[in-house]
């Protein structure tokens, strides 16, 4: 690992725009989920929780982008869209990885 792609190395402001987005998508999806009438009105705890599934959703997909090279700007729009799958984008890094290692799914 290179030095400037270590996770200590960024800035806190750098992990705050990170989570921030992140989150931002996530209450987003929220939004969306209470006028669909699949969330209660206002809990929150489901709102911490799906702040707290975004945030580490964007976290991964930050370094994953990093990792990969990818412009800033396109690492600001997928942590955003990351933050707004929430779980979703966890279990699809899930299986990019099991295909990738030459896991088998389990579904």
């Amino acid at each position: 690992m290179t030095p400037d792609k270590d996770p200590t190395t960024y800035s806190l402001i750098t992990y705050g725009w990170v989570m921030g987005i992140a989150a931002l998508g996530g209450f987003a999806n929220y939004i969306r989920r209470v006028k669909a009438k699949q969330a209660q009105k206002f809990s929150i705890m489901e709102v911490l929780g799906e702040l707290v599934v975004s945030g580490f959703t964007g976290l991964i997909t930050f370094w994953f982008c990093e990792a990969a090279g990818i412009d800033l700007l396109y690492t600001a729009v997928t942590v955003g869209i990351s933050g707004h799958m929430g779980g979703r984008a966890i279990v699809l890094f899930e299986d990019a990885l099991k295909r990738r290692i030459g896991g088998k799914n389990e579904s």
